[in-house]
């Protein structure tokens, strides 16, 4: 399945359940359920290769040649006169995804190759679904041109059309504060902090990419905390290679630099966590997750904090 659904005995009436096979359809007892199929329309510009779903031997989306081929041999299994037949009574939708953070006109470019595999199917949906990756809420992002092509699509087959955009929902959202533990010598200033890329942010690894930071530091005379934006790497007087407190070497976050210099005690606040951070943070090591605050008011509320019962419960 392309996206995780409830189990087939739950499925309620209208749910569109979208599956990467064909065959799957033989899982799903009859019931007033919409079924689509996820599809490879042999097109993604998405780099690098680990959110591609579009490279060579991906397991996510039905290539044409494998689409065609499923559907003549179910059409064959169940008695139908051909392949197009037994989609139109089976199947009420396709579903695409071959986004990742990317702009409409990424989408523009695409729909030739969607429609050039698959449009006798199209024609025979009700339902086609764009599937995520489209970051509607960046501040460049052309929305008129979405606006456009979803309804020419629409007007052309006839068909609803759904897009996916969970990123762009916590798009520049959440800052991930963590506080130096300690610093270190190894050819350059190492910064310790409790904060780890491999519990916390695997993204970062997998990825991957260096987050953007700003740092927190307290004034012991005026009791006023500073706030000071990473310069880049080595751009800044002040050099630092950020770490994380688990027992993996490559537990590093990245290298960051400012034109003071950083302390134990100091907070680091990473931006943009919100996503990708709270759905895939671990307990690794024993490693604490992180809390969860809002500010209302200019006042912290602490949401929800967690222990090390969480990593004994959970393991």
């Amino acid at each position: 399945m392309s996206h995780p659904v409830p189990p087939t005995e739950n499925l309620k009436e209208n749910y569109p359940a979208n599956f990467d096979n064909q065959d799957s359809i033989e899982s799903i007892q009859p019931r007033e359920i919409q079924v689509g199929l996820r599809v490879n329309p042999l097109y993604s510009e998405v780099s690098p290769p680990i959110y591609n779903p579009c490279i060579p031997k991906s397991r996510l989306g039905i290539t044409p040649k494998e689409f065609k081929k499923g559907l003549k041999k179910l059409a064959k299994k169940y008695g139908y006169s051909d392949k197009k037949e037994f989609f139109s009574k089976h199947f009420s939708g396709l579903h695409f995804h071959t986004h990742c953070e990317q702009d409409s006109t990424a989408l523009k470019r695409t729909l030739p190759h969607f429609t050039k595999h698959f449009r006798a199917y199209i024609k025979r949906s009700k339902w086609i679904n764009f599937g995520g990756g489209h970051h509607i809420t960046r501040d460049d992002y052309d929305i008129s041109l979405l606006i456009k092509l979803v309804r020419k699509f629409r007007q052309k087959y006839n068909v609803e059309v759904f897009l996916e955009p969970g990123e762009a929902v916590g798009w520049e959202c959440g800052d991930l504060v963590g506080e130096v533990v300690d610093i270190v010598q190894n050819s350059g200033n190492i910064a310790v902090l409790d904060i780890s890329a491999s519990a916390h942010m695997p993204d970062c690894l997998e990825m991957p990419y260096r987050p953007h930071c700003y740092k927190m530091s307290l004034n012991a005379d005026t009791k006023k905390w500073h706030l000071e934006h990473d310069l880049g790497k080595n751009k800044g007087k002040f050099r630092y290679r950020f770490g994380g407190p688990t027992c993996l070497a490559g537990d590093v976050i990245g290298d960051y630099s400012f034109e003071t210099p950083l302390r134990v005690g100091d907070k680091v606040a990473f931006v943009d966590m919100m996503h990708y951070t709270i759905v895939k943070n671990t307990t690794f090591n024993g490693v604490e997750l992180p809390s969860l605050c809002v500010i209302k008011d200019k006042k912290l509320e602490i949401l929800k904090q967690f222990s090390y019962k969480d990593f004994k419960d959970r393991n």
